[in-house]
């Protein structure tokens, strides 16, 4: 078992890992610095299996988002903008660290499936360094407000990964008693370490959530604040959740009232930071952590990518993102450059003034894409940008070409619809044939040779199946997990 900080130290107690060096805070104090200089407020929605065909100004007719698409039209629309995950708990563990999974440790399971679930013996290493943790090294106010899903253990939850305050649910919506009675504990809501409501109302998760965020916002709004919003809708059950002023109100079922409700999430919190005068100090960014899982009928839409949630299609790793921040964003931009989650670490940091350190992650410092300083060039398109199901490396992107490496269809896990059926090598122009329709390796094998060299690099370092890599780490672990209960003793 890992060494783990004192449960009740909470975050501004921790000594945090080697990504940052405190201290960064008082350069941004003084009072002679111009409001120009301060650092920006973040927002950062990251919503539960929703496709980049869901939202209006990504193509959706089903779905009303005015909210959503007004960030698109006064900031940025990125439309090469990949999860590292095409699954929940891994995509969102590289978010908060700016690492691939496989290095972190949180491409699956204790149990060995792809996602975290309750009581599981994994969670993310309290001595990894998380966003939260980069941020509340310089004075940021850090809340969360939805969905964890990176360990449920004490050890494990926001308030001992640089997060101030969490209110929602430590793991998926799906995740309830009912499924495995004898095991899993009720769903619970949470307030930072207490479970305060068993089973939760999940009709009025989201709701609850932009509630305690706003609270969030206005009690943090002399100081710079860090508000990560991962909400828990559409969520992972067939039939997602909205509270009762959305049900049966959108053209697309439960499915779309839900989406709707993200979309009015949206504007309670960008009306919030205007009556505040906040507006143009906060950095705005929306996006998904994985896009729409399969369901019959169809609910959610990837398009114009192929694939649903939970592989390594573009559909299930290419997501809808909008960046605002009014002065620093230019209104109404559509920017194709090749970005991650990832990158948003080591990005927010820049942004927020922390000092960084040398330890190993895969993001880039991105700034200057998202202020528009530059073209589509970005640093994935030298390096590669890789694919992995669980710890099966299938494909890479770099530039506008991504390649769906040789794999063996009977072992291959989850192979994406573009990939090769008959376990060759699979090319596309993504950036010029969006749907994957040209397969074009054999007009190009300088680039296959290429970006086949990049997949042997990144094997090296991250790792492949029966392949360890040289730079992976452990993720934090537990040999006796106790579920997370309601105390009907405490008031």
């Amino acid at each position: 078992m890992i060494s783990q900080p004192t449960l009740g130290s909470r975050s501004r107690n921790i000594v945090f890992p080697a990504l940052l060096v405190a201290g960064a805070f008082a350069c941004f104090c003084d009072a002679a610095q111009s409001a120009d200089a301060k650092p920006p407020n973040i927002v950062l929605f990251f919503v539960d299996n929703l496709g980049t065909g869901d939202i209006g100004c990504y193509g959706s007719t089903l779905h009303r988002t005015p909210h959503i698409d007004r960030l698109a039209a006064e900031g940025a629309k990125f439309t090469s903008f990949y999860v590292a995950s095409g699954v929940c708990t891994p995509s969102r563990a590289a978010l908060m660290t700016g690492c691939y999974p496989l290095r972190v440790d949180m491409h699956k399971s204790g149990e060995g499936v792809a996602v975290l679930r309750p009581l599981d013996t994994k969670g993310l290493n309290p001595k990894e360094t998380t966003m939260a943790e980069v941020l509340h090294s310089v004075g940021y106010a850090t809340g969360i407000f939805g969905k964890w899903h990176l360990g449920d253990q004490p050890e494990f939850l926001p308030t001992q990964q640089g997060f101030d305050t969490f209110f929602g649910i430590p793991y998926s919506d799906d995740m309830t008693k009912d499924l495995r009675p004898q095991l899993w504990p009720e769903l619970p809501l949470m307030r930072d370490e207490q479970v305060i409501e068993a089973p939760v109302d999940r009709d009025l998760l989201v709701k609850r959530c932009t509630e305690e965020a706003i609270a969030f916002i206005e009690q943090n709004q002399e100081r710079p604040f860090f508000v990560y919003i991962p909400h828990t809708m559409p969520g992972s059950t067939k039939r997602p959740f909205s509270s009762p002023a959305f049900q049966g109100k959108s053209k697309n079922g439960p499915y779309g009232d839900s989406v709707e409700e993200l979309d009015w999430s949206t504007g309670q919190v960008m009306e919030t930071l205007k009556r505040l005068d906040l507006d143009e100090q906060t950095l705005v960014i929306w996006t998904s952590d994985n896009g729409a899982p399969h369901r019959n009928p169809p609910q959610g839409s990837n398009l114009p990518y192929q694939g649903d949630g939970y592989n390594t299609s573009e559909g299930a790793m290419r997501m809808p993102c909008v960046m605002r921040w009014p002065g620093k964003i230019s209104a109404g931009q559509i920017n194709d450059a090749l970005c991650t989650t990832m990158d948003l670490l080591p990005t927010f940091g820049k942004l927020a003034g922390a000092t960084m350190s040398k330890t190993e992650i895969d993001g880039h410092e991105i700034s200057r894409i998202l202020l528009g300083e530059s073209d589509t060039a970005s640093p994935w398109d030298d390096k590669g940008f890789a694919f992995y199901y669980m710890d099966q490396l299938q494909a890479i992107r770099a530039g506008r070409w991504k390649l769906y490496l040789p794999l063996d269809p009977k072992t291959g896990l989850r192979l994406p619809p573009a990939a090769s059926k008959e376990g060759n090598v699979a090319l596309y122009d993504v950036r010029n044939d969006v749907h994957e329709d040209q397969e074009v390796s054999a007009e190009h094998p300088d680039v296959v040779a290429h970006l086949t060299d990049l997949a042997q690099q990144i094997r090296r370092e991250i790792g492949d199946v029966r392949q360890v890599g040289t730079g992976r780490r452990e993720a934090g672990k537990v040999k006796d997990p106790q579920p997370l209960v309601l105390d009907k003793s405490v008031p």
